[in-house]
């Protein structure tokens, strides 16, 4: 998009008080911004009344505009208005899609099958592992991992996701220039190259606590379903579930110990419909996905090509019975770790294997 155009965009979403809901109806009413801004006061104010048609011609957010078209120019970072063919169109199908989006990074992924996952930022440890092993796996079959950037789940999804090939989306309640939080500063900056960071908001805006709400829409719009991990009662995480049930998005949940504070919200959602899910398999079949089979199988050396069953129950063999850590496994079946990782993981998919805390395996049938 040229840059004029992109001017009018940033100038209609920078309006104070002139939402997306109001800039939709305009748009609606009158076509690109350009032409938003051509009409008279008159016209304006029969779509949005008197007060908003005044400040949208009268205000000055010219700075603002020159500062997000320096920013758009810097290399990987990118401004999406409802009519780029880069926008993602998974948002097109929500009630309230993002007049204008700020990306930071490989914008291509903001169109690939994605899950989102969700959860506690107080993770337990288990609900960190499970989070990071969730997401791997996903990502290895094929899906982009969508979550918030908060310390906890959302982090340990971020992680997971970056180890597989789906890669992962960041999707931040704060402008696209900040880090929030800090401690997660080197987690964005992997995140900004080899993913992609999502805000609607614009530059330099800080983190409030009325902005993630926003943002959860989002994280649940742009995926087929939103997996929760862990979360209270109270958590942020059901708003991001209940949106995504409200879109017509899949929710699935992890249960927990039934005396763990961190289970209760989980366990409210599979009352309320959620399918619970033990295993990532359970996900994928769900969604009814089958994206990853070539892939794992593709980075298996030769020995362990899993498409014959009678070598994978040559592996199984080696694995027993009993929990077993991954450089006990290289040595058994002299394997190297890549090759070990891809059989590991297409077991896992497939029911046959379960990751364990301390990175350890054990085979379940």
């Amino acid at each position: 998009m040229s840059a004029p155009d992109l001017h009018y965009w940033l100038r209609l979403c920078l309006v104070p008080g002139v939402g997306p809901e109001r800039q939709r109806e305009l748009l609606a009413a009158f076509g690109l911004p350009a032409r938003i801004f051509a009409a008279g006061q008159f016209a304006l104010a029969q779509v949005i009344g008197e007060r908003l048609a005044k400040t949208l011609q009268t205000h000055d957010n010219a700075a603002q505009i020159e500062a997000a078209l320096a920013w758009a120019r810097e290399p990987g970072n990118h401004l999406l208005t409802l009519a780029d063919a880069a926008y993602p169109q998974a948002l097109l199908q929500i009630p309230d899609p993002p007049t204008l989006l700020y990306a930071k990074g490989c914008v291509e992924l903001l169109n690939s099958p994605a899950l989102a996952v969700v959860g506690a930022r107080s993770a337990t440890p288990q609900g960190a592992e499970n989070a990071e092993a969730f997401a791997r796996t996903l990502s290895e079959a094929g899906l982009t991992i969508v979550s918030g950037l908060a310390l906890g789940v959302d982090a340990a999804a971020h992680r997971g996701a970056l180890k597989g090939q789906g890669s992962t989306v960041a999707v931040v309640g704060t402008g696209a220039d900040r880090i929030y939080p800090a401690r997660n500063d080197k987690l964005a900056r992997e995140i900004a190259e080899r993913g992609v960071i999502l805000s609607e908001f614009p530059l330099g805006t800080p983190p409030a606590a009325y902005n993630f709400p926003r943002r959860n829409r989002i994280i649940s719009g742009l995926a087929r379903g939103v997996l929760v991990v862990e979360a209270a009662v109270g958590s942020g995480s059901l708003i991001t579930a209940r949106m995504a049930a409200e879109q017509g998005r899949e929710v699935f949940a992890i249960p927990g110990s039934i005396h763990s504070p961190q289970a209760k919200g989980c366990h409210m959602l599979i009352k309320q419909g959620a399918k619970l899910v033990e295993s990532a398999q359970d996900v994928l079949e769900e969604l009814r996905w089958t994206g990853l089979s070539s892939h794992a199988a593709g980075k298996a050396a030769p020995q362990a090509a899993l498409q014959a069953d009678d070598e994978s129950t040559a592996f199984l063999l080696h694995m027993g019975f009993d929990p077993v850590d991954p450089d006990t496994l290289v040595a058994r079946a002299g394997l190297t770790p890549d090759a070990l990782f891809a059989i590991l993981t297409v077991l896992e998919l497939d029911g046959r294997v379960a990751r364990l805390p301390g990175g350890r395996f054990q085979r379940i049938n």
